[in-house]
Parts: C-alpha cells; sequence; structure tokens
C-alpha cells in the first residue's frame, strides 16, 4: 500500500489520550504512521487529582490553561498531533440523587449537531482507522459516553456528501474501534502474576467491583504488541500532572512484568468496512495491502 496510513484517536479530555491507547499510538508514529488526538473538551471541570497539586490557587483558577499546557507535553512525548474540538467539560455530577449538567456543557449537546467538528476534522485528516470508546464510554462519565455517540455519526457521515455539506470533502474511514484496554483479562494477569511474584497487587478491590457490578465482558478482537513504548506512555501520563499522581496506583506495576505478562493493548473491532480475520494484531490489518 503506497497511501500514507492515518490514525485519528477521538477523545473526551486532556488525558485520556494518554491512559487509552498511547503506546500504540507511539508504536505507529515510530512506523511513519500518522497519528491525530481529536481532544473534544478542555477538561474544564476536571478535579486536580494529584494530591501534591490539590489546593494550588493558580492551578484551581486556571485549570484550562494548565490542562492545555500538560496535552502539549503530552503530545510532544507521543509525536502525535492534537486538535481540539471546543466543547466544554461536563464534568462527573456525584451524589444520589445525581445533579443536573451544567447548561452547554458538552454532555447535553445534541449529538447530530455536535458531530459537525468532528465530521470537518475527518474529512480534512482523512483517517483510515479510528479509535473512541463503546456506548459505555467505557465507563460512564457523560463525556465518554457523548464522545461515543459523536464518534459513532462521524463515521458513518463523514463519507456521505449529503451529510454537513459544509464541513469538506468527504472521506470515508475504513474501520472503527473502541478501546478495551481495561479489560478484565489483563487486569487478571497481572494481578496473578504480582502475587506469584510476592508482590502487592493494587488490582484486587478493582476486581472484586468487577464481579459485584457483574460488568458485561467486552469482545476483544484486536492485540496491539506495544510494550517496548510502555515507558513513553507512562511519561505522557505523567505530563498531565494535574491528574496523575506519579507515586500512585497507575505505576504500581513494575514494567518488566507489564512488558513481560501482558505486552499489547487491547481493542473492540465496532465497523469494518474491509475484509479482515479476527483476532488481528494491527488497526490497519485489511488496510495495509489493500
Amino acid at each position: 500500500m503506497t497511501e500514507q496510513l492515518r490514525l485519528m484517536a477521538v477523545h473526551a479530555h486532556p488525558d485520556d489520550e494518554s491512559s487509552k491507547g498511547a503506546a500504540t499510538m507511539a508504536k505507529y508514529v515510530s512506523e511513519g504512521v500518522d497519528v491525530l488526538v481529536a481532544t473534544c473538551t478542555g477538561g474544564e471541570r476536571g478535579s486536580i487529582l494529584n494530591p501534591k497539586l490539590q489546593g494550588d490557587p493558580y492551578i484551581e483558577e486556571h485549570i484550562h490553561e494548565v490542562r492545555k499546557k500538560e496535552m502539549d507535553e503530552a503530545r510532544e512525548i507521543l509525536g502525535v498531533k492534537q486538535e481540539w474540538l471546543g466543547f466544554v467539560d461536563s464534568g462527573l455530577p456525584e451524589g444520589d440523587p445525581l445533579p443536573p449538567l451544567p447548561d452547554g456543557c458538552f454532555a447535553l449537546q445534541d449529538a447530530e449537531a455536535a458531530a459537525e467538528p468532528l465530521v470537518k476534522l475527518i474529512r480534512s485528516f482523512k483517517p483510515q482507522v479510528i479509535t473512541t470508546y463503546d456506548e459505555n464510554g467505557g465507563y460512564p462519565h457523560p463525556d465518554h459516553i457523548m464522545t461515543h455517540k459523536i464518534t459513532m455519526v462521524a463515521f458513518e457521515a463523514a463519507g456521505d456528501p449529503e451529510k454537513y455539506p459544509n464541513a469538506g470533502e468527504p472521506w470515508q474511514p475504513r474501520k472503527l474501534y473502541y478501546n478495551q484496554g481495561f479489560n478484565r483479562p489483563r487486569t487478571v494477569a497481572l494481578h496473578e502474576a504480582l502475587l506469584a511474584r510476592g508482590l502487592e497487587s493494587p488490582y484486587g478491590e478493582w476486581l472484586e467491583r468487577w464481579t459485584q457490578f457483574e460488568q458485561r465482558e467486552r469482545t476483544l478482537t484486536t492485540y496491539v504488541p506495544c510494550a517496548d513504548f510502555f515507558e513513553v506512555r507512562d511519561k505522557a501520563l505523567v505530563a498531565h500532572a494535574t491528574q496523575i499522581d506519579p507515586d500512585g496506583g497507575w505505576f504500581r506495576v513494575p514494567m518488566d512484568i507489564q512488558q513481560e505478562v501482558w505486552p499489547t493493548e487491547e481493542y473492540e473491532l465496532a465497523k469494518s468496512l474491509v475484509d479482515t480475520s479476527l483476532p488481528e494484531d494491527d488497526l490497519f490489518a485489511g488496510i495495509r495491502n489493500n
């Protein structure tokens, strides 16, 4: 195939690109693939999750600008391009009953209308492959669920000249994947590997909650080998300093164990307009040779 390979990853907030599929993106960048992250919101309502930075009045007052700078750093580390779709973070409502979402936020937009800037970006970048979240958002954050909705609309509409006529020349992506990196088989494998080595596992409570909530097992179709880029992934994640504690649970599994026990990132093939055989080890399977 002589056509330039292009991958678009659609995410809800700055930092999502570094916690979901980052090693995959870095791997493809190293192979010459053009990779673009589309970030739906600015993360304006995100909490400061790193205890070392909590209570900093500058960060609290300028969280939007701070998170933009963090995204710039992570983008450079991963070697990807990145564009903002310009929506406003919805926040994560808490309480029983849940409070209403803020007026004007991303999750309250009409999905058909909100898909237009993504359609425009797809038509200009021309990705063959798009990754995003499943219908549950990966976890039920309202912005993640809305990200799923607009990506599904945009995937179907981008190649249709009748849809969004002011958003550029039509372009039809060939494949759409859901990120499924936080899956039960991976979690169990790492948990058991840590215990077998006499080490403490951070996954015990996760696995208990998995059983408690009876989460549906997703179909993992695609395992991308990218262990050589786990360290790049972690550096990009740490760049989102307001969101990630470098001494926290994300980094409690030694790198050598991660690379040995579970050297892939996983995806669920949601839509494909090309023939491919499952399971896959490449998001561009069925595209490279066509």
